[in-house]
């Protein structure tokens, strides 16, 4: 183990030399032990008919084509574009199962469910052009969710939601033809586009590839994360936990894992009725300890303070510390492998969601109508399994502390309060030169990648250089490890601006928004710093950028395209997934800036990958003519009548 990590970041090495010794195989093992296909890693296997497969690596210059005659470039770019596709669609069936659980309970079909945020609901409601005069929250949030799912099969957009963007954006994207027309739609025609024999121009294929991520980004997460919202409230700064020791080996351990919340807001509430706590003290244990991994562990952190065990590539090991009585997943992110650890463990696996079943496991599919019996019903099996545990080791160190919760309308308000509600002092902040930009650290967490520091090297230098980071999804884990998500981060790694801007809010240098659909939070901070002035009039005059430094979804490939149409640098922390393709590659790291005005760039060195951003936040800088700090002058009253009002 290195000495330069911290305590916090060794726990999951320590469970891991108990895998080790108790012969169990992790993720992590099988990272080291798998070589990757060097022709499907440049993006050269094509797989999209049964000719094949082909592949069509060669000599550097050598002109290879697959049996239908399709060139590299056609081959990279439709391997690519599928992945955008499908990243789209996890996304956006996320959101469409949301906006049904959202229109039945305005219904009144669901009682387990309530509107809990009507501000926000206003606020959607005047989106949507939704007359509320004289209607209670039901009525308006009945014809708020029919207008939502219409959107789904919607043949002639664009979504509401695009209209958030900024007016340059959106009359560019009208210009391009990349106005989405429906959110289902555009995923459709990107499958059809990538079938053997239709779309074969990389140029034309990328043009539906960032129509369709539009529609995700300022459609379908954007509605995921909204309408979670108004159902369980908008997040407000909070204390949590982060790490396995968040693990209580003296109370039922029951762990949700997976992206949405619907299941998980159940069983953290039946976790908390006195009967079920009675239950588990009959049975020996002192209590019931709910914890998360991945975005749902980010869904009832934010909303409930509920500590994360681990990130994606913890799943495994929160099981093989022996103290899990359940662990109740949802979907995505979820590896195969869990029902077969669980065997070697007590812990019951149970799988919940209807698109979701894995061999091994228990599957008790959630029905929204009895959306509280079930989570009572996983509570109790958790519960009545305590008893059966073998060894437990849960290692001997301290949690990590966070705050988390900073939706954009918390920014908002911890920047002006309730009647000065503004991002003024953030421009104003970017403009004199105090925080340099603003970047998005989101995405994954790799196996075996442990102790590596990749993401929290890349953070640590970017704060230090006071760049403000935003964060989602499993990225949030090594920070919080690294004590990065608390107010005493700025003083200990933030560089002199950023740290006096962070102690005169009282808020940390790496904020905390959410799950992976909850990057559109990010999209909205975007656009109200566009908005509030003396930043340029477009998401791409920002001096801002996304990075995913340790990717490997679908779902990122995604998120990063609908941010650079959006207009923002995204880099990712890999080799470029279609390097081989010079043509293609080219398009992503070069031509799409002329576009769009985004573009991708693909770097494994946290050094390097640091670099890239911080010459793009500086060459923003220059654009906007604030690259050199503003001097601060004191007018006398001679300088004051000088003044033109």
């Amino acid at each position: 183990m290195s000495e330069k990590m911290s305590a916090k970041t060794k726990i999951a090495l320590q469970v891991l030399e108990k895998a080790k010794e108790e012969h169990i195989q992790t993720a992590h093992g099988r990272s080291q032990a798998m070589k990757p296909c060097p022709i499907g890693e440049q993006g050269l296997c094509c797989k999209h008919c049964y000719m094949g497969p082909c592949r069509l690596a060669g000599k550097p210059g050598e002109e290879k084509r697959g049996v239908c005659g399709a060139t590299k470039d056609t081959v990279s770019a439709r391997n690519f574009a599928r992945a955008v596709a499908a990243g789209c669609a996890a996304h956006m069936d996320h959101a469409r199962e949301t906006a049904e659980v959202f229109l039945a309970t305005a219904k009144g079909e669901l009682p387990d469910y309530q509107i809990k945020d009507e501000v926000k609901l206003q606020m959607l409601a005047d989106i949507y052009g939704i007359e509320t005069a004289g209607k209670d929250k039901n009525q308006i949030a009945r014809e708020l969710g029919e207008r939502v799912l219409a959107e789904f099969g919607l043949q002639d957009g664009p979504p509401r939601m695009v209209n958030r963007a900024p007016q340059k954006r959106q009359k560019l994207w009208q210009e391009l033809g990349m106005t989405p027309r429906g959110i289902d739609r555009e995923v459709v025609e990107l499958m059809h586009r990538t079938t053997i024999g239709t779309d074969q121009d990389p140029e034309h294929l990328m043009h539906q590839s960032s129509r369709t991520a539009i529609a995700n980004g300022w459609g379908g997460s954007m509605i995921a994360t909204e309408l979670q919202d108004v159902l369980f409230g908008t997040p407000k700064p909070r204390q949590g936990q982060a790490n396995l020791a968040v693990l209580d080996k003296n109370k039922v351990n029951l762990v949700v894992h997976g992206h949405d919340p619907l299941l998980a807001e159940m069983v953290v509430k039946a976790a908390r009725e006195p009967e079920l706590i009675a239950r588990a003290k009959s049975k020996g244990a002192e209590g019931i300890n709910i914890a998360g991994i991945c975005c749902t562990a980010n869904e009832v952190l934010l909303r409930h303070g509920v500590p994360m065990v681990g990130s994606f590539s913890q799943q495994e090991l929160a099981i093989i510390t022996g103290a899990v009585e359940v662990m109740a997943v949802d979907v995505q992110c979820l590896m195969p492998s869990l029902p077969t650890i669980s065997e070697c463990y007590h812990t019951k696996f149970i799988t919940t969601s209807s698109k979701v079943k894995i061999p091994g496991g228990i599957h008790m599919e959630l029905h929204p109508e009895k959306a509280m019996e079930t989570g009572r019903e996983i509570v109790k099996i958790a519960i009545d399994n305590f008893p059966n545990r073998k060894r437990v080791y849960i290692p001997d160190e301290a949690p990590a502390d966070l705050i988390a919760g900073f939706s954009h309308e918390t920014i908002n308000y911890m920047l002006g309060g309730t009647f000065r509600s503004s991002y003024r002092p953030l421009n104003d902040n970017i403009i004199n030169g105090r925080i340099l930009g603003v970047v998005g650290v989101v995405g994954c967490s790799l196996p075996g990648k442990e102790g590596q520091g990749v993401t929290t090297s890349l953070v640590k230098q970017l704060i230090a250089n006071n760049i403000l980071v935003l964060q989602t999804g499993c990225a949030a884990y090594p920070c919080a490890n690294e004590d990065m998500l608390i107010p005493e981060a700025a003083i200990r790694y933030a560089g002199d601006g950023l740290a006096e801007v962070c102690e005169t809010v009282g808020i940390p240098p790496v904020l905390h928004m959410g799950s992976c659909v909850d990057n559109s939070r990010i999209l909205i901070a975007c656009a109200a710093l566009v908005a509030e002035g003396g930043l340029g009039d477009d998401l791409s005059d920002l001096p801002v950028a996304g990075c995913a430094p340790e990717w490997m979804s679908e779902k990122a490939i995604a998120i990063g395209q609908y941010f650079v149409a959006s207009g923002a640098l995204v880099v990712f922390g890999s080799k470029s997934p279609v390097i081989g393709s010079p043509c293609v590659n080219k398009l992503l790291t070069e031509d799409y800036e002329q576009i769009t005005g985004g573009k991708w760039a693909f770097e494994p060195d946290p050094d390097r990958m640091f670099q890239v951003i911080y010459d793009h936040l500086i060459a923003k800088r220059k654009a906007l003519g604030i690259e050199k700090e503003q001097e601060r002058v004191l007018y006398d009253m001679a300088m004051r009548r000088e003044l033109v009002v």
